[in-house]
């Protein structure tokens, strides 16, 4: 099973569960869902009966089948679903298809299990390449099925806005398209595809979206990055921005100086957006606001600016920053929402104390965040950015650089045991991300997240990737083919999955973490891209 239950025995005997079986008890909703395939029938005496255990934890359960059927105690309704979900992967792997079947074999099982970490996140950048809203809510499907529970969104970039605003409407007429993009890697010749390329989720889309993932135990995390990667934005509202320049939708990668202004008239603009957000996704406990990559020189060249920075009695430009972002965190706060944000914004300071940081620049920053009290959620390049490839052979589809095995990941420790034991409690959990810029359709989202996020689900849930996850997840990989995910291959990408005929060199990881090991100190460094 993937992830590694905490404790599983097997038992004599067996069951075979029926469609149109019976589901007894509490919670059945979730198991119902989580089932869906064998019609359960609720019922006063189920072939499948559900208790709930408040002392467990809420995402904790137990699961007994034998001959008299299937028990399942659960601490809430994650814990439940979760159950069901482990109860699914205890069947034939047919049972992840459609088909006319009507009975499957349940092995006799005892299982008690609770998740090691209570953030197991999955990130989906849909500002460089749009994804259309049905394949964001087939993720959330993959995501239920490993126990992942964040789906963090990445709504805006310079390459595009991706979210409906009627308060501010140009954002979606405008800011959601680019007239071509760029196809070139990193410091080749500038070459587009001269496609157009757009999107955006509207609000009703939005609503959809956050009650689907809830229905399945997923928080969606949508992010804001501000006060940089500012083009699209500009693009549309210029006057938001610290010249009142208008920007174009970026059609290239890498770090642009388009920045937003920190003028009360902008957070005033931004308050809306979340306003408009939260009120669509419904429940929203966390919203990230980026912070990360910003290029301050706009404001340090603005008189204005310079004068509001003095009014405030901030010395310099990164004080200003910091307060920015403190007074959308407070906003936040005081609807209901932790504050999310990048590295960058932690090394700037003056973050509130509740703000969660995420260390892409690696766990080094991370632990600095820690001891300062800061919930931290792992998400460190190495080895949690899947646009990375999964090995340097040619074969590979072009990638930032290489390479990020499943392996890698399967080894990856979240709470290091160097930290100390009051750092370790801080970590929240663990997240891997996806940008976008080389990835431009659902086949290479399968492609970059399999089968390396089944090895990102046991490290969220036990903490560690177990001495047999190899064996597990080939086993594992019959599931994934039933539900039709395109995944990575161990043994290298298929004939058609294979990089196109352009050739170019790639980045190492290696030499990255070089880069970075150097930026994490330095509140203005760029996140490795084009």
């Amino acid at each position: 099973m993937i992830p590694r239950p905490e404790l599983l025995t097997t038992l004599s005997g067996s069951y075979e569960l029926t469609a149109g079986a019976t589901v007894s008890g509490d919670l059945i909703d979730a198991v119902r869902l989580a089932l869906p395939f064998l019609d359960l029938r609720p019922g006063d005496s189920g072939e499948i009966d559900v208790r709930l255990d408040p002392e467990l934890g809420a995402e904790a359960y137990r699961l007994t089948a034998g001959s008299r059927g299937v028990e399942i105690v659960a601490g809430g309704r994650a814990g439940a679903f979760y159950a069901a979900q482990s109860l699914h992967q205890l069947l034939p792997d047919a049972s992840y298809r459609f088909s006319e079947r009507t009975s499957w074999p349940v092995p006799g099982v005892r299982i008690e299990d609770a998740p090691r970490f209570a953030w197991r996140g999955l990130h989906l950048d849909v500002a460089r390449h749009f994804s259309p809203k049905r394949e964001v809510l087939r993720l959330i499907d993959l995501m239920a099925v490993h126990k992942l529970n964040r789906l963090h969104l990445h709504l805006v970039d310079d390459q595009g806005w991706r979210v409906e605003s009627r308060a501010y409407p140009r954002l979606h007429e405008v800011a959601s398209y680019r007239a071509r993009t760029a196809i070139n890697y990193y410091r080749e010749p500038e070459a587009y595809d001269g496609l157009p390329h757009g999107g955006y989720y509207t609000l009703d889309d939005l609503a959809e979206i956050g009650a689907y993932a809830r229905a399945r135990c997923v928080t969606v995390v949508p992010e804001i990055d501000v006060p940089g990667h500012a083009s699209a934005i500009l693009a549309a509202y210029p006057e938001f921005g610290a010249t009142g320049e208008r920007h174009e939708v970026l059609d290239r990668w890498g770090i642009s100086p388009a920045i937003l202004s920190p003028l009360p008239p902008t957070v005033e603009f931004l308050v809306t957006i979340f306003d408009e957000l939260i009120g669509a996704l419904g429940e929203t406990p966390y919203v990230h606001i980026g912070g990360d990559e910003v290029v301050l020189d706009h404001w340090a060249a603005s008189a204005e600016i310079v004068a509001y920075r003095d009014s405030l009695g901030l010395a310099t430009a990164n004080d200003l920053q910091a307060w920015f972002l403190r007074r959308l965190a407070d906003a936040l706060a005081e609807r209901g929402a932790r504050t999310v944000v990048w590295d960058e914004a932690f090394v700037s300071g003056g973050l509130r104390q509740d703000t969660v940081v995420m260390p892409w620049r690696g766990m080094g920053v991370g632990r600095r965040a820690a001891a300062a009290g800061h919930d931290v959620v792992a998400t460190p390049v190495f080895p949690l950015y899947f646009d990375y490839a999964e090995s340097a052979s040619a074969d590979e589809p072009m990638a930032i650089g290489d390479a990020i095995g499943v392996e890698d990941v399967a080894a990856f420790r979240p709470a290091p045991g160097e930290w100390t034991e009051e750092e370790r409690a801080r970590v929240m959990g663990v997240q891997a991300q996806l940008w976008t810029e080389w990835v431009q359709d659902l086949r290479t989202v399968d492609y970059r997240m399999w089968p390396r996020a089944c090895a990102l689900a046991e490290v969220a849930w036990s903490g560690a990737g177990g001495e047999d996850f190899a064996g597990r997840l080939e086993e594992h990989l019959g599931r994934l083919d039933a539900i039709g995910v395109e995944y990575r291959p161990p043994a290298g990408p298929r004939p058609w999955q294979r990089r196109r005929p352009h050739r170019a060199s790639k980045v190492r990881v290696v030499d990255v973490m070089a880069r970075i090991d150097g930026m994490t100190h330095d509140a203005e460094s760029t996140r490795p891209s084009m």
